[in-house]
């Protein structure tokens, strides 16, 4: 198969555990933009936690929020928000549970809470600033996303008693929220269908749970070799630890280096 596109998550895929970006990576992601083949970040985060790390690899393309938000070379593509009944729900749920919210808008994102332990541990795990306190920005702003604060043995609540959304793990004290149909796989198949791209002809890495629709959508789906060991089953191929020449390695398999 010949690929044209190749998808790439950030932590842990793209950054390695200091989040930052291995020399290997950037020569790697440059090579592969100097054979014709166009890279895309695929990831969780918003496009303001990413930017700094988009630009030094030279790339203008994305699909992030998990999906939500999508950009093309600089141009809008697809954008997903969370309906205000299905916040209004989340919100008073949460205030029952006594959980903290975080909602990401496509320009900022905000806690409904000052100063939570919760949301500082996890906000610092990403090496970003911590988020803005406006506890009413989902009534007034479009919510792309959400972040809620909560431990594991805490969020069984959750999915029984909002149907309409999605919960997924990717810190010890905070999961991602999202609408029941939003993933990557979803901005990404779009985005092919927007670029007559066959999902046979596109490969893409990633390394957590949030990455088990993504690997399953293309022709070739590579988890890292520090993935999550709950995404091994939905990967076509395991590369190496992303300090272990992961990305390089993973194209060389897939015949793009």
């Amino acid at each position: 198969m010949t690929y044209k596109i190749a998808f790439f998550d950030l932590d842990g895929t793209l950054l390695d555990e200091e989040k930052t970006i291995p020399e290997d990576t950037i020569q790697a992601i440059r090579q592969l933009k100097s054979s014709g083949i166009e890279p895309v970040i695929a990831t969780g985060r918003a496009p303001y936690f990413f930017q700094p790390i988009a630009e030094k690899l030279g790339i203008d393309s994305w699909v992030s929020l998990n999906g939500a938000y999508v950009v093309y070379k600089g141009e809008e593509v697809y954008q997903r928000t969370i309906p205000l009944t299905d916040l209004e729900k989340l919100v008073a749920l949460s205030e029952e549970l006594g959980h903290p919210l975080v909602f990401e808008g496509k320009a900022n994102f905000y806690a409904n809470r000052e100063e939570h332990a919760h949301v500082f541990d996890a906000v610092a795990s990403l090496k970003v600033k911590q988020p803005d306190v406006d506890a009413d920005f989902w009534r007034t702003g479009e919510v792309y996303q959400v972040f809620l604060h909560c431990e594991s043995h805490e969020e069984h609540a959750y999915p029984g008693g909002l149907p309409n959304l999605r919960f997924v793990r990717w810190h010890t004290k905070a999961m991602d929220v999202l609408t029941s149909t939003g993933s990557k796989a979803e901005g990404i198949d779009v985005l092919l269908s927007a670029l007559g791209i066959k999902k046979e002809e596109a490969v893409a890495f990633g390394d957590g749970l949030n990455d088990k629709e993504m690997l399953q959508l293309v022709g070739l789906g590579i988890a890292m070799g520090n993935s999550h060991e709950e995404l091994l089953p939905f990967a076509d191929h395991v590369t190496t630890r992303v300090d272990e020449g992961g990305i390089r390695n993973g194209l060389a398999y897939a015949g793009l280096l």
